[in-house]
């Protein structure tokens, strides 16, 4: 887990070591265990590379990076970690390769030498990489197949710049950006964020995940640039029965943990009290046997109404786990004041609180000295555990004229009574059509007014899988690893994560839906794979908490003042015709007397404008605001 940063540019002379320098300066949090660098011509272009280190396997200088062949002929930086490295060091020994280190960066090395781009196929991990062949005068960038590591580029005036954070492009370049309408009006309409390539800062785009892009260095006095996805989500042919899909549901779990245990620093468990928390920190346990030390973290607030303690306490004595509790304080002040630094982190909008308790969290880690820890993002999405997962399930169902199916869903989720206590309407209404959706106040300002950003959000004419597919690509899953990885490296912390391990995400594709939503529970066959693990209080628990912040509540009153004082002053976003302020400061007024857990206005309404203009003003100094 590192910083990567580069600058490739036709200008001869161009001082491509000074901005890779100004770059790696603004994400050092990144990489507080080294920094290197290199520099030359390939071809007609100067080329300079970055690397910030964050030790985590083989802790010595053999480490180091960039990385180069000991012919020098090919060379990288790499973000991430690959958890199979070490049996693809095993297969390359086989093939002649001897190792100089430990470390899985000269694996990736030597695998990318010796396979070519056929090595990513191979890789199990989340990496961002920039691979140098200089005989073959290329580059490559490359990123993970669920876009964990980020990495951004941009070209300007001639020179490419790309780098792990946005903030390090914006130190690179010393230019000013515009503001991105359409990410802008995604966000404020359908509270979306990294649903598209294209950032908040106009020209500045993330590399797609799952991507290689190859630049070749030879030639025109402009790189042939060349994009190609090398692995599509797609599921595996499965024919099995129920009691074969349970068990190859658990097999690949425990599987996709005991990988991600390999490390050379100390490995900790961010703890829920949920099933899929929990169940990490079951295989866990199971892995490294009873008398292991684990490492869990917990938030907890001290109200019963948001507390997870009952849980986390059941999970910790069944697993003979305990656990460090982060006391979430609930001062509504002390929280908004952290958004602007936990948005300075994201270098983007969040839209909601939930990246400020992750980020306390990981200052939590870093006191106790834990740098891994795994999380169990993706797990709703690849198991259907979402109210709205069951609500595409309906229409797939009914739409196929299945109609007595539909009904016994129905029925079984109606008796059981689990997910419909999610339904709200402030929620549901980002799924419906447009002639569905209950009247509100438009919000856009002029320069918004005019185009049409939205992106469909529905089933569809597609199935519940290819539903789920988007979750993992656009709408949900992207966003989830945007924040973790922002505010677990500003504490130079490294997230990992089971459930988005490739084989486990193609294995639960390929399973029908009947497996996912059955008996009136959301993730049946992960439920049936791990009750043996876990307290059957925890499998077959009915409610869905998480990070649960009474954030709704602080907007209409603890945080009121400030957001009225926020708006009745010169706003940003106003100025540049992103939101109209009057339309803004009347759906406020209306968010405010609308009764707790009801009616049609979410949470999100009224906070992403918010968080649309704590980001200008602190971003203010990078962006064009003529």
């Amino acid at each position: 887990m590192c910083g990567i940063a580069g600058v490739i540019s036709t200008e001869r002379g161009y001082a491509g070591g000074a901005a890779t320098h100004r770059m790696l300066h603004a994400q050092r949090h990144r990489g507080p265990d080294g920094e290197g660098s290199w520099s030359g011509s390939v071809g007609n272009f100067e080329v300079a590379l970055g690397h910030l280190r964050l030790a985590i396997i083989d802790l010595t200088e053999a480490g180091h990076q960039p990385m180069f062949l000991p012919d020098g002929s090919q060379g990288l930086i790499f973000n991430g970690e690959i958890y199979n490295y070490k049996e693809l060091r095993s297969e390359l020994e086989s093939l002649g390769v001897t190792f100089r280190s430990e470390s899985d960066t000269e694996v990736v090395l030597w695998a990318l030498a010796t396979w070519g781009e056929e090595a990513f196929q191979k890789f199990n991990g989340m990496w961002a990489i920039a691979w140098i062949d200089l005989g073959k005068r290329t580059l490559l960038l490359s990123r993970d197949r669920f876009g964990i590591k980020p990495l951004y580029l941009c070209w300007r005036d001639g020179t490419l710049f790309f780098a792990s954070e946005i903030k390090a492009i914006l130190a690179g370049s010393g230019k000013r950006f515009g503001v991105n309408a359409q990410t802008v009006g995604r966000f404020l309409q359908q509270s979306l964020l990294d649903a598209q390539p294209e950032t908040f800062f106009s020209g500045i785009e993330a590399l797609p995940a799952g991507h290689n892009l190859t630049l070749r260095l030879d030639g025109s006095m402009r790189p042939e640039v060349l994009l190609e996805r090398y692995w599509t989500m797609a599921g595996v042919d499965s024919s099995l029965n129920h009691e074969q899909a349970i068990e190859a549901v658990r097999a690949t779990f425990l599987d996709a943990v005991t990988l991600r245990l390999r490390s050379d620093v100390p490995v900790g468990i961010l703890l829920s009290g949920g099933m899929d928390s929990s169940s990490i920190a079951a295989a866990m346990r199971y892995v490294l046997g009873r008398n292991a030390d684990l490492h869990a973290i917990s938030a907890v607030s001290g109200r019963p109404e948001y507390d997870e303690g009952p849980f986390i306490e059941a999970a910790s004595r069944h697993l003979a786990c305990p656990v460090h509790y982060v006391q979430l304080r609930f001062n509504p002040a002390e929280w908004f004041d952290l958004l602007e630094a936990v948005i300075y982190a994201n270098d983007e909008p969040v839209g909601s609180f939930s990246p400020v308790a992750h980020y306390l969290l990981m200052e939590e880690a870093q006191r106790l000295g834990i740098t891994v820890l795994l999380s169990g993002q993706g797990g709703d999405e690849n198991l259907c555990g979402y109210f709205k997962f069951l609500i595409f399930y309906l229409q797939q169902l009914s739409k196929g004229g299945h109609w007595f199916d539909t009904l016994k869903v129905l029925s079984g989720f109606l008796q059981n009574g689990t997910v419909f206590s999610q339904f709200k309407i402030s929620e549901a209404k980002r799924y419906l059509p447009r002639f569905a959706k209950p009247a509100e106040i438009d919000i856009c300002g002029p320069r918004l007014q005019a185009q049409d950003f939205v992106l469909p959000t529905g089933l569809g004419d597609g199935s519940l899988a290819d539903r789920q597919r988007i979750d993992l690509a656009r709408l949900s899953v992207p966003a989830l690893v945007h924040y973790e990885d922002r505010t677990s490296m500003t504490w130079s912390r490294e997230i990992r994560l089971p459930f988005l391990d490739y084989r486990f995400v193609q294995l639960l594709l390929s399973l029908g839906p009947e497996l996912k939503l059955r008996d009136g529970w959301t993730k049946w066959v992960f439920r049936k794979a791990m009750e043996s693990y876990l307290p059957k209080s925890i499998v077959w628990r009915k409610d869905k908490q998480g990070f649960t912040i009474p954030q709704a509540e602080w907007l209409k009153h603890e945080l009121r003042q400030r957001m009225e004082n926020l708006m009745d002053g010169e706003m940003l976003s106003a100025k540049l015709g992103l939101v109209d302020r009057q339309a803004l400061q009347r759906r406020y007024l209306l968010y405010c007397n609308q009764p707790p857990n009801h009616g049609s206005m979410s949470f999100k309404d009224v906070f992403n404008p918010i968080a649309l203009e704590i980001w200008l003003r602190r971003f203010e100094s990078s962006l064009c605001l003529n």
